[in-house]
């Protein structure tokens, strides 16, 4: 009885030093939440402020319009908005899927395919990743002023070349995930008569959808988010602005009392297609053998 007696105690104690760690966890994990949300919750608010002015000082406005996103749309003289959006879009989509194509082919050959300068090329991808891109901002400005691609409309082709010229060094976390499938498919598959590419597309695609997904959010956001390169390349060009360069605008002296508080409706704006890329594509997380296809 006595040793039965000693378990249950036991047991209640480790019960409730489990509860008290699992609500001190829950505590923590609340506060950081708050922490993180705040910032974002502030921006929404803000975009829909009335009054102009004070944004520092009063966080809960005194009335609430849609006049800051019809802003964005209807004065489209210095910062026009829609131009600016329809700008990064067409940037982003083209870099997307040349950037996609480019990190998921070679991370596909660093993967399956054994050739004589295989780890040379991946040792010198490595040592380049860790330098940021904006290192060699400068010379790449000069190598495209003298190609004649930094006025007017081949602006965008440009910007194109920058973000998608080398996204292939990125191929790591993607080859980490290739090398997780079986390489017996690619055996039965070229056994079956399947050249490279029909294993490539047939079989290691179709298992792929989680880190396919992956690579296609970040070679969108990677143009629609980037500031400093569009910057450098776009200059004075105005009409080729993209959103990050409109958005910076707003906050300058001159527009920042007019122009705040749709700075903060822009923000939102352009997180919209972002959020609806992830909520298309998040049913594709789902990882199963069943969608691989031989041939």
């Amino acid at each position: 009885m006595k040793k039965n007696s000693s378990e249950a105690v036991q047991y209640t104690s480790a019960k409730l030093k489990r509860l008290v760690m699992d609500i001190i966890t829950h505590i923590f994990l609340t506060v950081l939440a708050i922490i993180w949300i705040a910032p974002v919750v502030w921006v929404i608010i803000t975009s829909f402020r009335g009054e102009k002015g004070d944004f520092i000082d009063r966080i809960i406005p005194n009335s609430f319009t849609i006049n800051n996103y019809k802003k964005l749309f209807t004065d489209t003289g210095t910062l026009n908005f829609p131009r600016m959006f329809m700008n990064t879009l067409i940037i982003s989509v083209i870099v997307c899927l040349i950037s996609s194509f480019f990190v998921l082919s070679v991370a596909f050959c660093m993967s399956r395919l054994r050739f004589k300068t295989r780890r040379t090329f991946m040792n010198i991808c490595m040592i380049l990743g860790l330098f940021p891109g904006f290192m060699s901002m400068v010379a790449v400005y000069f190598i495209l002023k003298a190609l004649g691609l930094t006025e007017g409309g081949l602006i965008k082709v440009a910007l194109i070349l920058v973000y998608s010229g080398g996204s292939g060094m990125g191929f790591y976390i993607a080859k980490g995930f290739f090398d997780t499938i079986p390489k017996s498919l690619d055996e039965a598959a070229c056994i079956d008569g399947a050249t490279k590419f029909q294993v490539f597309t047939k079989v290691i695609i179709p298992l792929s959808k989680p880190i396919i997904v992956y690579t296609v959010l970040t070679a969108f956001m990677g143009p629609w988010l980037d500031f400093i390169f569009a910057k450098v390349i776009c200059l004075t060009n105005i009409k080729e602005y993209t959103v990050a360069i409109g958005l910076w605008n707003m906050l300058e002296k001159e527009y920042v009392y007019q122009w705040f508080n749709s700075f903060c409706a822009g923000a939102v704006l352009i997180s919209i297609p972002i959020s609806i890329i992830f909520i298309l594509m998040q049913k594709f997380y789902q990882d199963g053998m069943s969608g691989a296809v031989k041939g």
